[in-house]
């Protein structure tokens, strides 16, 4: 069976953009691959975050992934900060990294953007060595991700080609995976950017773990256009087509289909059943939540797959030690 890598960096709270475009995708596969999904940490220290504030978005993602159909039979769920084998793949990638391909990153542009070299964190810089060796250490075939992270895998799998080529074959070359449907969800306010759990003071972004009834409301303010037609055209009605993915994605059925539903209603009322949708989706998943964070399972499924994953990432590790020359 081949093995699925991927993971969530806890910065912002999670959306449902983000089920939609991932954690929707992870259930859905865990069945077909030997997965291995986890809590991105260290990727969220390229910012300042309150410890505190940190720590409780950690757990909170570990609860949802195992809320949102996660299920341990199939998925090794762990948090990347408790296997310290991930940064000491990280320097050697850096080491085999250059200069050039990392300032390539489009995230890296984004975010360093108007900013002077002092402003800017060398962690911002390299931290797609660190992806590669998120996914490298587990030899991963398949890396689930949205369109503006499939950047990263070409990266990783540019490293695993050269490694094998300077060392001799260790890395598996890992093959991205896009959904066709519902890869990207947008903002609700501004449906040409995409919908951010870092930008969570915006009326644009749902929140899985906010009020049922602000959620509501959010898919009723949402901005659409004025001819008041429901059909998918993303070019022309971005907000009509954004709301017309989350209403399929959250239903299992085909956009074809959700516009023969809705061909005779107006906007007013394609909301209204949207919202409706929404708020169904978030009240199970919310219940489901706090079943598992007041059982205490997330930590016992924590535990368990720690010694797993770190007998992996340590076998890895030595043979790359070995083939560099480092160590006695």
């Amino acid at each position: 069976m081949k093995r699925l890598l991927s993971g969530i960096k806890p910065t912002g709270e999670v959306t449902l953009g983000n089920y939609i475009g991932a954690l929707r995708q992870f259930v859905e596969m865990q069945k077909d691959y030997e997965s291995f999904v986890f809590v991105a940490d260290l990727h969220a220290l390229t910012v300042y975050n309150d410890p505190n504030e940190l720590r409780r978005r950690i757990r909170d993602i570990v609860a949802i992934y195992l809320a949102c159909g996660l299920d341990p039979k199939y998925t090794t769920l762990f948090i990347q900060s408790e296997n310290l084998y991930h940064t000491n793949l990280s320097w050697v990638l850096e080491c085999n990294s250059y200069m050039g391909e990392l300032s390539r990153m489009t995230q890296f542009k984004d975010k360093s953007k108007g900013k002077g070299n002092e402003a800017i964190s060398c962690g911002l810089f390299t931290y797609p060595a660190l992806m590669a060796a998120d996914i490298l250490l587990y030899d991963a075939d398949v890396v689930p991700v949205g369109v503006d992270q499939k950047q990263h895998v070409e990266l990783a799998r540019n490293l695993a080609e050269r490694f094998n080529n300077k060392y001799g074959t260790t890395f598996k070359v890992p093959e991205p995976i896009i959904s066709k449907a519902g890869a990207k969800i947008y903002d609700l306010q501004n449906p040409q950017k995409k919908m951010s759990k870092t930008d969570n003071s915006s009326k644009g972004c749902i929140m899985l773990l906010e009020d049922i009834e602000s959620a509501k409301k959010k898919i009723m303010s949402a901005v659409t256009d004025s001819e008041n037609r429901i059909y998918y055209d993303k070019e022309n009605k971005p907000g009509i087509s954004n709301l017309l993915v989350i209403y399929s994605s959250l239903k299992g059925i085909a956009l074809e289909e959700v516009e023969q539903v809705f061909k005779d209603s107006n906007y007013g009322e394609f909301k209204k059943s949207v919202a409706e949708e929404v708020a169904q989706f978030l009240s199970s998943l919310q219940n489901k939540y706090k079943a598992i964070i007041e059982s205490g399972e997330a930590d016992k499924i924590l535990d368990e797959s720690n010694e797993k994953v770190r007998q992996i990432a340590e076998a890895k590790v030595k043979d790359v030690f070995s083939k560099i020359g480092v160590g006695r």
